[in-house]
């Protein structure tokens, strides 16, 4: 596995690891797939020095991917991120998550980042415990804010120091 910087010519790849776990309703409040020119901007923003999009690549596929983004943009908060990670369903539970989230963890200091943040959906535990092994702690909980057709689900705020 190469965990890399992602490309331009990455985003198709990693649009449809969005689309796929959007569908499930489990690790995104998103409802409908997003498009390539919806996501250019949000791509487009990401800079390997700041807040960047990471892909992990297995033998040509991009199998999964990580971003970085600014948590509140407010002078106090700076060096504060939230972090998202999504995997490819046919290369799930083969460590690619665990990976990339330690990159992120390991080159969160260089990125001059003091706290990383994981906004994770109450029923999605495979991403909680993912977060748990790697030191993150649960700092909130914000019940039943997210309504999926007849579902409410919570939202749990993980978050470390570096």
């Amino acid at each position: 596995m190469i965990i890399r910087d992602a490309a331009e010519a990455d985003l198709p790849a990693i649009i449809d690891i969005y689309n796929a776990a959007t569908a499930t309703r489990t690790s995104t409040a998103f409802f409908d797939p997003v498009s390539l020119e919806e996501r250019l901007p949000w791509f487009r923003r990401h800079s390997p020095n700041e807040f960047p999009l990471w892909v992990a690549e297995i033998e040509g596929q991009i199998a999964g991917w990580l971003s970085f983004h600014e948590f509140i943009r407010r002078p106090a908060y700076r060096g504060a991120a939230e972090i998202s990670i999504y995997v490819h369903e046919k290369f799930r539970r083969r460590g690619i998550g665990r990976a990339l989230l330690e990159k992120a963890i390991a080159e969160a200091a260089r990125l001059k980042m003091r706290a990383l943040l994981g906004y994770i959906l109450g029923h999605n535990v495979a991403s909680l415990a993912l977060f748990e092994q790697a030191g993150f702690e649960r700092w909130g909980r914000l019940p039943k804010i997210a309504r999926f057709e007849a579902n409410e689900r919570d939202l749990v705020i993980v978050g470390r120091q570096i």
